[in-house]
């Protein structure tokens, strides 16, 4: 399976020689890598072009942002036919009619992986991943563990991934760290659409659950991450996940999605966002904490329980005062 990874990258100098040095060293070898530089203003355009392997290629575009940085990613694999999207109820991709099969491999992914720049993979996190989507063709994506990787070595192991039909727990909450850990096949890609340019936060997020429509996932059967998460001041997620006006935009958009009303109904939908606000109320609460702010965190842990009580949140909520577990304080690269 030859897989397609874009990598959008803007000023991650100093991280960036260890995530392309994970590619390197990758068990599974038949993969290319797409760097677009967004218009970093550091050494970051420098350090990709060091990258002698021909599998590895530079984009520089002025800065647009990361979703129009994937975009570019995608567009640069896109040299090929394509064909017309197959009802979302029925993607099933040995059936795609019209898509040329592999032919040749630097212009035909078989699937893309989308990798931030200031992450990195296990060696043999694309063997896995292709292993285990290529075991389940009926499968859109294949989904794995990863790991978060705090500035002092601290590292806190994601839960077992999830498997089956994600669309309903996708509109909830994001279940993916980001796209470092999840093999999407190309049609999926394709049929999906574009990373939304609009969304500043959560765009990955929006995107999933396109994804999710074409079909179900798998995942891959091991406790071993896949993907390493590094925590950092300027990362899109400490920068915006304490913050509950960043989240509605991408909210917004998901619940706004003519496919998802049409798949579910309107009923289920409100149901579904009721879940999501409590979700939403929740992570906020839990960040605020971890970020020192700890009155206000627990109120909106309070107005999350409210809106969806559980023994397990209440329970939790207690390791909150100790700022424990979900709660510690960030040890964060700078």
């Amino acid at each position: 399976m030859y897989v397609a990874v874009v990598l959008p990258a803007f000023d991650i100098a100093p991280f960036l020689r260890q995530a392309l040095l994970s590619m390197l060293s990758q068990t599974h070898p038949d993969w290319s890598l797409v760097v677009v530089d967004d218009g970093s203003t550091d050494a970051t355009a420098a350090i990709a072009a060091s990258f002698t392997d021909p599998r590895i290629r530079l984009i520089q575009q002025a800065n647009a942002g990361v979703s129009a940085a994937r975009n570019r990613g995608i567009a640069a694999f896109r040299n090929h036919r394509t064909a017309p999207p197959p009802d979302i109820r029925e993607f099933d991709p040995a059936i795609v009619s019209g898509c040329p099969v592999r032919g040749d491999p630097q212009l035909i992914p078989d699937a893309f992986l989308f990798l931030d720049g200031d992450d990195w993979l296990a060696p043999d996190a694309l063997a896995r991943l292709t292993d285990a989507l290529d075991a389940a063709p009926w499968a859109v994506a294949a989904i794995g563990r990863y790991a978060r990787m705090a500035a002092d070595g601290v590292v806190q192991l994601s839960s077992p991934p999830p498997k089956g039909c994600l669309l309903e727990p996708l509109l909830t909450r994001n279940l993916f760290a980001n796209g470092g850990h999840l093999l999407i096949r190309r049609e999926a890609v394709e049929f999906a659409g574009p990373f939304r340019q609009d969304l500043r936060y959560g765009e990955d997020w929006e995107y999933w659950v396109r994804v999710a429509l074409l079909g179900k996932f798998v995942a891959v059967r091991s406790r071993k991450p896949l993907l390493f998460v590094r925590e950092r001041h300027a990362g899109a997620y400490l920068s915006n996940a304490s913050d509950a006006t960043a989240y509605r935009p991408a909210m917004d958009a998901i619940y706004a999605n003519p496919a998802v009303a049409g798949r579910l109904g309107s009923a289920r939908m409100a149901c579904l966002w009721r879940s999501a606000e409590a979700e939403l109320a929740w992570a906020v609460g839990r960040e605020l904490i971890r970020h020192g702010h700890r009155r206000i965190g627990r109120i909106w842990l309070g107005r999350s329980v409210r809106h969806a009580p559980s023994l397990r949140r209440l329970a939790l909520m207690a390791m909150s005062w100790l700022r424990a577990g979900p709660f510690r304080p960030y040890r964060v690269a700078e």
